[in-house]
């Protein structure tokens, strides 16, 4: 079990912030690695950071476990947090996520295939031919990327 299931052992489905991270992971075709998810969206990896973890360590692992894929270096590009990212889960879990957005353009090894947990679906697209049912967070990532100086 995990720091956040155990924090909700004690807390129910009272508020949390909780610190997440998502991962752009450019190909040497520069294209963006995405997961289309068990709802439907297309986004990139990511997920929370565990106790004594680093937020570069969430990523590589994250990366990882969902799309197979291994990276090297990560630069922060922004951080997403307030009220308007709040969520309300299924089960009545609600967090105020503080997710901090890295890309990475160094793919170091790794095969890429879906965990079939988290991720139905991984692979690689152009930036002017995204899916359709993208992540609005991750929209906001992409172009944070593309403006970058």
């Amino acid at each position: 079990m995990g720091y956040i299931e155990d924090l909700r052992k004690q807390v129910g489905n009272h508020p949390l912030i909780l610190v997440g991270v998502a991962v752009g992971v450019i190909n040497n075709e520069g294209e963006i690695l995405l997961q289309k998810r068990h709802d439907g969206k297309w986004g990139v990896p990511g997920g929370f950071i565990e106790l004594g973890e680093s937020t570069e360590d969430a990523g590589r692992r994250e990366v990882l476990e969902e799309t197979g894929i291994e990276i090297g270096k990560m630069d922060v590009i922004n951080v997403f947090s307030g009220k308007e990212h709040f969520v309300k889960l299924p089960n009545g879990d609600e967090f105020y996520p503080v997710t901090i957005a890295y890309i990475s353009t160094e793919v170091i090894g790794g095969e890429l295939k879906a965990d079939g947990t988290e991720t139905l679906e991984a692979r690689f697209f152009k930036p002017t031919n995204l899916p359709e049912s993208l992540n609005p967070i991750i929209k906001q990532l992409i172009y944070a990327f593309a403006t970058r100086k």
